[in-house]
């Protein structure tokens, strides 16, 4: 397998799948809007714009498995792509312009390749494993700040679990006193790209799924960033909790969770 080749033929895909996008985000009605659970929404554009990327990866490799948002019945492989069709889908019901399409391959517990598609500025960043990151032909790196105190982090809200959320606020108020600020864009595929090229100086979020980090941390950490959740560990992809940042500011950063519970 020529990982270098795979992934191009993936950005090609999801340039192809964002025109479809942002075809569809104009024709978009509140008929067309499903709720899957509190605060967390589907369109017949997600599931065809899954639908539009596993037909493909399924040729690009054959007899690999998938995790997929919108189809919770898929299984993994020896090789799984873990996709996200529409990440940022509350943005896209809203107009909003930010929102992604996030697709990683994972080769047993590892990810290989990172693919970051904003749809909007059309922006690709992408990854492979012992690459550099890349965005539209250009490589990235993350930041070079050394403090908190004049870093610009990136999080996004819970919107179901809630257990934590006391916390959460915690860290968040710490960060508006003590740091450049925080922002919250709504995708967090968007979010580690953002990070990975230097825009954010890091990125936290809990009750994110592997389709929603895969990728893009990948991205961050053939950038020259960090990743770990919030003991420090590599428990990011399926531990429902991430945090990347520069290495400068990973060990500064780390020691604001020392009092989080572990789910």
């Amino acid at each position: 397998m020529n990982l270098e080749t795979l992934t191009h033929d993936v950005c090609n895909l999801v340039r192809e799948v964002g025109e479809f996008l942002r075809h569809e985000v104009t024709n978009l009605s509140s008929a067309d809007i499903q709720h899957k659970g509190i605060h967390n929404y589907v369109t017949w554009v997600d599931k065809e714009s899954e639908r539009r990327i596993m037909q493909r990866l399924s040729l690009l490799l054959p007899g690999s498995g998938f995790i997929a948002e919108e189809s919770p019945e898929l299984l993994p492989a020896k090789y799984t792509w873990v996709i996200d069709p529409l990440d940022g889908t509350t943005n896209f019901i809203h107009g909003v312009p930010m929102y992604c399409i996030s697709i990683g391959l994972m080769q047993g517990d590892e990810t290989i390749l990172g693919v970051v598609y904003e749809v909007n500025l059309k922006e690709c960043f992408y990854t492979w494993k012992n690459a550099s990151s890349w965005l539209n032909g250009s490589e990235i790196r993350v930041s070079q700040t050394e403090s908190i105190a004049h870093s610009l982090f990136a999080t996004g809200f819970p919107y179901y679990d809630y257990g934590h959320l006391d916390d959460y606020l915690a860290i968040f108020k710490h960060l508006l006193q003590h740091s450049r600020g925080a922002r919250r864009l709504g995708s967090a595929a968007a979010d580690l790209a953002y990070t990975a090229c230097g825009r954010y100086d890091g990125f936290y979020e809990y009750g994110l799924s592997p389709w929603d980090v895969s990728a893009g941390a990948l991205l961050v950490m053939n950038a020259g960033g960090q990743v770990s959740d919030f003991t420090g560990n590599a428990g990011y992809i399926f531990g429902k909790q991430i945090i990347a940042t520069n290495k400068s500011i990973h060990r500064e950063f780390l020691k604001l969770f020392t009092s989080w519970k572990r789910e």
